[in-house]
């Protein structure tokens, strides 16, 4: 397993007011410093291979997942990177301190775009390492067909994760910290979205348009949608 920290993340106050709607740049000016001076971002990943495909899922170093959609991105892929990114507990720590509720959601927008700049990070990181062109993601409960349930599987594939980056999984399979996200990369030729497969219509974190033709693709009925918890990943 890898360790990789991503140092340096800056917001552009300007840019943060506009993506949130907000006049008062004084403010967000504050919460992005507040929030940047307590982030640590980093992230664990390790190398792994795809030792079978089945009908409705794949076997990656002996761990089986079931989804028919990452079976579909694995065709032909013999390599693929678990991982899990996290901007660390004191992300959380101050989000929870916050007397005022717009200053809660505020700093909690600014995690996810903290969380968003060092996965584009570890992205350019494993496409760098491993010399891959393009590569695309999955993460459980980012759809139905690759349910939340299976986090705990990927996590049995980076076992030391706990200790290296404190991030752990709660009874319901939602991560602590809470600004931390995990999944599979694998090399693609033409970028994947799970947004794509998914009719949700209100979700500010969607990457790309719902596509009726990938769902036929896909093999699925159009009824699968989003898990809860993951929109802002952009999945």
């Amino acid at each position: 397993m890898e360790i990789v920290s991503f140092s340096g993340i800056t917001l552009d106050a300007e840019s943060v007011t506009g993506r949130l709607r907000l006049a008062d740049r004084e403010l967000v000016g504050r919460l992005i410093y507040s929030a940047l001076s307590v982030a640590s971002p980093a992230a664990a990943y390790r190398s792994a291979y795809v030792d079978e495909k089945l009908n409705d899922g794949v076997v990656v170093d002996g761990t089986v997942f079931t989804s028919r959609v990452l079976r579909r991105n694995l065709e032909g892929i013999g390599r693929v990177f678990p991982f899990v990114l996290t901007i660390g507990r004191a992300m959380d720590e101050i989000i929870e301190k916050s007397g005022k509720m717009l200053e809660k959601y505020l700093l909690g927008e600014i995690g996810n775009m903290i969380l968003d700049e060092a996965r584009s990070r570890l992205e350019m990181h494993l496409m760098s390492a491993f010399v891959l062109e393009k590569i695309s993601c999955m993460v459980p409960g980012s759809l139905e067909d690759w349910p939340i349930e299976e986090q705990e599987l990927l996590f049995s594939l980076l076992p030391e994760v706990g200790a290296a980056l404190g991030v752990e999984l709660t009874g319901n399979f939602l991560m602590l910290p809470l600004k931390s996200i995990s999944g599979i990369y694998f090399p693609s030729e033409a970028t994947f979205f799970s947004c794509q497969l998914c009719p949700r219509e209100r979700c500010e974190g969607r990457k790309a348009r719902y596509n009726k033709q990938k769902v036929l693709e896909y093999g699925m009925s159009g009824r699968e949608h989003a898990g809860p918890g993951f929109a802002m990943a952009g999945e």
